[in-house]
């Protein structure tokens, strides 16, 4: 395979990681680091240092407004609920 079709299929996975989360809103990030160790705000921080990797200069809210699909101020506003107990407890547990 190319580089540029490999490139391209990999591109097109990421689109759908980020559309299959906007579809998953309730799934939290802190689900998502506590089975995965990474969440939308970890892809936030991927896509800005990919930029700036390619000379674009990004903040971090930019990226995370690409990946959450809004402002992330709005999404958590609209999205973000208490973590639970049992949550926080995982997460104290896998970030010793």
């Amino acid at each position: 395979m190319d580089i540029e079709t490999k490139t391209e299929l990999e591109a097109a996975a990421f689109r759908r990681l980020v559309q299959h989360l906007d579809e998953h809103k309730e799934v939290q990030n802190i689900d998502l680091m506590n089975l995965a160790s990474f969440c939308r705000n970890c892809l936030s921080k991927w896509y800005k240092t990919a930029a700036e990797d390619k000379g674009i200069n990004m903040d971090l809210e930019e990226a995370k407004e690409i990946i959450y699909g809004m402002p992330y101020t709005a999404w958590k506003e609209k999205y973000q609920t208490e973590a639970t107990p049992e949550q926080l407890a995982v997460s104290a547990e896998r970030h010793k």
